[in-house]
């Protein structure tokens, strides 16, 4: 029990001192690390090619940095261009829910009623257009205790990895500013898909806002049945996943709702409960996902200004 507990404790520290002071430097590293390798790589090139020109080497030294840019790009799981959380840390049978794409006029309050029946607490990543459209939802999701994430202000899909400075710092700003007008202040972040951007980390860095990819992607957009969906979800959950599921347009009629449902009534069936995960449980890819179990209190809920209720 001693043991357990120091391990909790050493890495709440660990995991808070990064945050607050090295781990964004750590970041800054990566990024540079990833943008002189591109640079070196060229230069190599171009000198493998004045001795042998057109030579298989110079071609491998021009090409493979910009597939490892390419990677951290588009790979949801890439960590170098802007570092995602894909879990969290517990000794609990917990799961953090959350749905992308709303708010949704049909949907939302559905899987509102559907989230308060299993005593569940989720992570809604809003598109900024749908929340001028729908902010009777947001101010309804918060009222219920669930959290506001940031999800772009118009879900630029084909669009977001190239996009410029300007067009990131307006993707974020607008909804920023949408959601300012109702109370809310989102600190948790997800691209389109957990697709990157040069410019994203910095910009994120200076809004206060996280990225937060997944554990497990239910690929519920593509599914045939929301049997599909749940089977997928629940061959790879485990304590301390970040499930990502769906509502709206991105998703067929008889998949969206539906798949939620049979989801919960799965994970309430596996004793797992759904929370909101506090701050310092957030881990990157390469953290481990779950320490021995310690006699603590549950994580507690967190508001949409990332405060414990």
């Amino acid at each position: 029990m001693g043991t357990s507990s120091g391990a909790w404790g050493i890495f709440c520290a660990v995991n808070l001192g990064l945050r607050a002071s090295g781990w964004r430097a750590i970041r800054r590293m990566m990024f540079w690390v990833l943008l002189l390798g591109q640079g070196v790589g060229k230069v190599v090139a171009v000198l493998v090619w004045k001795t042998a020109p057109w030579s298989p080497l110079g071609a491998l030294c021009w090409f493979v940095p910009d597939v490892f840019v390419l990677y951290h790009l588009f790979v949801p799981s890439g960590q170098w261009l802007c570092p995602s959380f894909t879990h969290f840390v517990t000794h609990h049978a917990e799961v953090w829910l959350t749905i992308d794409d709303g708010p949704d006029g049909a949907d939302t309050p559905r899987i509102l009623d559907l989230l308060d029946q299993h005593d569940a607490r989720a992570t809604f990543f809003v598109v900024g257009e749908r929340v001028a459209r729908w902010p009777q939802l947001v101010a309804e999701i918060v009222r219920r205790g669930h959290e506001i994430g940031h999800h772009t202000h118009t879900h630029p899909v084909g669009t977001f990895w190239c996009a410029l400075p300007t067009r990131v710092n307006r993707e974020l700003d607008d909804t920023l500013a949408v959601l300012r007008s109702l109370g809310v202040k989102p600190q948790r972040f997800r691209p389109p898909v957990g697709i990157k951007n040069l410019f994203l980390a910095r910009a994120l860095a200076s809004r206060g806002l996280d990225c937060v990819g997944w554990t497990v992607r239910s690929g519920d957009c593509l599914a045939r049945r929301p049997e599909d969906v749940v089977e997928k979800v629940m061959r790879q959950v485990r304590p301390g996943a970040i499930l990502l599921l769906h509502e709206g347009q991105s998703v067929s009629p008889q998949i969206r709702v539906a798949a939620i449902k049979m989801t919960l009534e799965r994970l309430t069936a596996r004793n797992f409960r759904c929370v909101i995960p506090r701050w310092d449980q957030l881990a990157p890819a390469t953290a481990p996902h779950a320490i021995p179990a310690v006699s603590r209190d549950p994580a507690p809920t967190v508001n949409q200004a990332g405060a414990a209720d």
